[in-house]
């Protein structure tokens, strides 16, 4: 068991015993007692708030309910030392024998360690990139599709079962514009001169491969021909070409999906219909007119009857009309649609989305609290744009591609690790720069350089070694002084980081931990650059030579598994 585990379970066991004396009432809600680091760690290794959120209910004061659960842990073998600080914060420092057993934990599990069975098996659906398939995939799809596939990553780590969906936006106008496109290309493709592709067509050379394959299938049977003769079949082709490139520019960044959806076959399935019909049967759906909008003036605008959503029952602040005045669905009436398909085979929903459709969270999630009457939990997750930078000055587009830089031009510059880490070294909702040079820079500024130069550097020790006839060993871990127990310290957090990061939906969390544990290991190993006797590698003590490359050895797992988590490899050498 883990450490945070082993102390969680302490501290349950001395409430459930606080319970049984009557000192605290039955049935008590510990939903909101933690137990972390504290902040400053000179107060201890581990604190818990257990007195302060649960002394009101308790009739108590605080420092008082603190003294008594202080009292129990202090009396614990595992406990090393107890303090109660300021009005009832409980900090305890871990008796070193726990700390070394973290260690051998860490050795034993393996890549498993850091796992648990939290989720429990709750199925999560998490649909995330859902680029429109009209061309390659660009920067504009790289945060998104990194932030979700690490994501989905972290939730199978805690015990959830993930299903990774693609919506597949082939129903709307822009594809019948794609379809035009290929045409265009299927005519450059037989022969014939094209000149400057015509404003409101797509201008990329990646629809040329699209057009030689169309005139290689059909000649020149649609040359000459209406358009409503080849449009679905162009639509249709181009479509599947397009998603043929998506999925392979996603590989290249290491991410696949189970299922992709596909809004067309949605709506020839009548699902948007039953979906209504479902509202409409709880009176969720009616038919009435909106209002004029407030502020703007608009000359042709009419009062229309639609069929209108109760959204304001869910927190929208209007309702919202599923079908347009000409009968077709609104994008908002096949989204409920698609939400109430997800919602069938899945516990929890999680959205992946571009900050741009922040305006449209509210009325999605009052539409999956009313199709699914509040059962399936949903969140959306936004992510903010990324701003393209080389040498701080902003990257220009790539021409092949139209007017855009691709995911695979990224990759094929820098790496798809260095991609993906830097991807996550911020909060997905603030803004972000991403600069080429920065992310080559072999420097402690540059997380992804810093991180995979610890895994790096304690692979290199180890090789060394083991090349003078000293392998890792367990058998003298009581030779390891306080520098060493503070890494283990630093380690032990990591099962921690990923519950927290998994229940927040944050992997950026495992990259900051990442950076800190690297941090913690580099100034742990440049100690020996003064200190002789600080070295991992001491020829001529075996023994602790043995024991620091034991440390060594698991925090480097640590590492490892921690970007493994992030889609990240480990570099072994650099």
């Amino acid at each position: 068991m883990m450490l945070f585990h082993i102390f969680q379970k302490h501290i349950d066991a001395i409430l459930d015993e606080l319970t049984e004396a009557e000192v605290l009432p039955v049935g008590l809600d510990r939903s909101n007692v933690t137990l972390e680091p504290p902040r400053d760690p000179s107060h201890g290794d581990l604190s818990t708030n257990a007195a302060m959120v649960l002394a009101k209910v308790a009739g108590m004061k605080p420092r008082d309910l603190a003294e008594k659960i202080a009292e129990k842990l202090g009396a614990l073998d595992d406990v090393q030392s107890v303090d109660i600080a300021g009005p009832g914060f409980i900090n305890l420092r871990v008796a070193g024998s726990v700390l070394l057993g973290e260690l051998l934990e860490i050795e034993q599990l393996g890549s498993e360690y850091g796992r648990s069975d939290k989720g429990k098996g709750v199925t999560v659906n998490i649909e995330y990139v859902s680029a429109n398939p009209t061309g390659p995939m660009h920067m504009g799809h790289c945060r998104g599709a990194v932030v979700g596939d690490a994501l989905a990553d972290l939730l199978e780590a805690v015990g959830h079962k993930v299903i990774r969906e693609y919506y597949v936006n082939d129903a709307g106008s822009q594809v019948d514009t794609l379809a035009r496109s290929a045409h265009l290309r299927y005519l450059e493709a037989l022969g014939e001169e094209i000149g400057v592709i015509p404003e409101g067509l797509y201008p990329g050379d990646y629809l040329k491969p699209v057009g030689e394959a169309l005139a290689a299938e059909f000649g020149d049977k649609y040359k000459d021909a209406a358009e409503t003769e080849w449009l679905l079949i162009f639509r249709k082709a181009a479509v599947a070409k397009m998603m043929d490139m998506i999925r392979s520019d996603l590989a290249m960044l290491g991410i696949s999906h189970d299922v992709f959806s596909s809004e067309a076959e949605l709506h020839e399935a009548g699902k948007a219909d039953i979906a209504e019909a479902e509202l409409r049967s709880r009176d969720l759906v009616y038919d009435g007119v909106l209002e004029q909008p407030k502020g703007k003036v608009i000359e042709d605008w009419e009062a229309v009857e639609l069929p209108l959503f109760r959204s304001t029952q869910f927190g929208d602040d209007q309702d919202r009309p599923i079908k347009k005045s000409n009968g077709r669905w609104t994008y908002f009436g096949g989204d409920l649609a698609y939400h109430f398909q997800k919602a069938q085979t899945a516990d929890e929903l999680i959205d992946i989305w571009g900050a741009d459709h922040s305006g449209t969270v509210k009325r999605i999630k009052a539409a999956v609290a009313a199709l699914t009457e509040g059962k399936t939990k949903f969140d959306v997750k936004l992510v903010q744009m990324v701003r393209l930078l080389r040498n701080g000055e902003p990257e220009k587009m790539s021409k092949r591609s139209g007017n855009f830089v691709t995911i695979a031009d990224m990759v094929e510059e820098v790496g798809k690790d260095a991609v993906r880490f830097t991807m996550l070294t911020r909060k997905a909702d603030a803004q972000m720069d991403f600069d080429f040079a920065k992310v080559m820079e072999a420097s402690r500024d540059n997380p992804v350089f810093y991180v995979q130069y610890a895994h790096a550097r304690i692979q290199s020790t180890l090789r060394k070694a083991a090349d003078e006839g000293v392998t890792p060993s367990a058998d003298h871990l009581d030779r390891l002084g306080e520098e060493e127990m503070d890494l283990i310290k630093m380690a032990a957090q990591f099962p921690r980081i990923i519950e927290s990061a998994a229940a927040s939906r944050e992997p950026h969390r495992v990259a900051f931990y990442l950076n800190d544990l690297a941090a913690a290991f580099h100034g742990y190993y440049n100690l020996g650059n003064d200190r002789p006797d600080k070295r991992i590698i001491m020829v001529n003590d075996p023994e602790v030579t043995s024991a620091r490359l034991f440390l060594a050895k698991n925090i480097g797992q640590t590492v490892k598994n921690g970007l493994a988590l992030m889609g990240v490899e480990a570099a072994e050498s650099m």
